[in-house]
């Protein structure tokens, strides 16, 4: 599934009162609103489908894969997401 599907799942969801405009912008506002409160707080939890949390990875040595050299790997920092138990259990 990708931001297309998501769109007319919100759109099929809200009816036909609401336009595909309208569901682009909530899904828009749902996306940012959880990216603005991952960068502000570390971490956004969505109680029955999972927690979006701030990584920090360290620098470390890695290899080149075309040359096998050693090279050094900046550190960085990324979003993890960890689902919940309900969404696990309905996975299965």
């Amino acid at each position: 599934m990708n931001k297309g599907d998501l769109i007319d799942a919100v759109h099929k969801a809200l009816g036909d009162e609401a336009s595909k405009k309208c569901a682009e912008g909530a899904l828009s506002a749902v996306l940012g609103a959880i990216a603005d409160g991952v960068r502000e707080d570390g971490s956004v939890q969505i109680v029955g489908f999972g927690t979006f949390k701030k990584k920090h990875r360290a620098a470390r040595m890695g290899r080149n894969p075309k040359t096998g050299e050693p090279m050094q790997i900046a550190a960085s920092t990324s979003v993890g997401f960890t689902p919940s138990a309900a969404l696990k259990k309905s996975m299965s």
